[in-house]
């Protein structure tokens, strides 16, 4: 997982002034295809990357939305099998605009859901809807899509935390991803030039260039080419064999979120074909 910790942030500290050169000219190529993705609508929180949304259904009067990794909950990270719905929240991160520059705190009030199991994803409601953040900070909630990504798009993945963003070729879809007690399925595998992650940036929204939509949210890489342990995911084969690619990422689908929403706009998980799991 890539969740910020202290010998993380030392790490990165070490490399960060190069790798901003490197990603100033991956994110302008990312851009070329379609949509010019900047940092945006993207939200630091204390340990990782977050990111202001909205559903394809949602209305302006509605209670924004915040996205990040599910391991980036603050009640630690949920166990394999465990759902976290509904729950009471204080959250707050700071929102910036597209050249990175802090707007103002968002709070939230609830964590409206949360797993580890088969994705990992939080979405937390805020207090102000986005009209009043519109009217506060005149931001625009990033959209997350309704389909399935499409391999071979080129991806941009901002991350508020660091004030960068990475960006790479979805390089398909890996139906199972083991990393210590946890599985994630049909998983978005990141182009290994350009999308090197580091810790920090769990959460940040991974978007489709070509649409401007957020198609996925940042949660993993392999580090140390270790096998299936904590921050070295590997595949899983249909037959049960599994490999590992040192410096290989992944991100988890967000449209699953669609697919379970009611006709409030809220997330269901009796709503027929919803693709979240709900719990064991």
């Amino acid at each position: 997982m890539l969740k910020r910790t202290a010998a993380m942030l030392a790490a990165a500290a070490v490399t960060i002034t190069a790798a901003l050169t490197l990603t100033a000219g991956t994110a302008s190529a990312a851009a070329r295809p379609g949509v010019s993705v900047t940092l945006a609508s993207t939200i630091a929180l204390d340990d990782c990357s977050a990111s202001l949304v909205r559903y394809p259904t949602s209305r302006d009067t509605d209670q924004a939305l915040m996205l990040t990794a599910g391991h980036c909950y603050e009640g630690g990270m949920p166990s394999a099998g465990q759902v976290l719905q509904n729950v009471a929240s204080s959250r707050s991160g700071t929102l910036l605009d597209a050249g990175g520059n802090e707007l103002g705190t968002v709070q939230a009030d609830k964590l409206l859901y949360a797993t580890m199991t088969n994705t990992d994803v939080s979405v937390y409601e805020l207090t102000d809807t986005f009209a009043s953040l519109k009217s506060q900070y005149g931001v625009t909630p990033l959209t997350i899509s309704a389909s399935h990504p499409t391999s071979g798009h080129t991806i941009a993945i901002p991350s508020a935390y660091w004030d960068r963003t990475w960006s790479c070729t979805l390089n398909g879809f890996a139906g199972t991803v083991e990393e210590d007690q946890w599985t994630w399925h049909d998983s978005l595998r990141y182009g290994l030039s350009g999308c090197k992650v580091i810790g920090g940036s769990s959460g940040s929204p991974v978007v489709d260039t070509s649409t401007g939509q957020v198609v996925g949210v940042n949660n993993t890489i392999n580090e140390n080419g270790q096998l299936c342990t904590l921050d070295n995911p590997c595949e899983v084969a249909p037959n049960g064999t599994k490999t590992e690619k040192r410096g290989q990422g992944y991100g988890q689908e967000t449209y699953w979120i669609t697919t379970c929403l009611n006709s409030s706009n809220a997330i269901d998980l009796t709503v027929s074909g919803c693709l979240l799991p709900s719990g064991s």
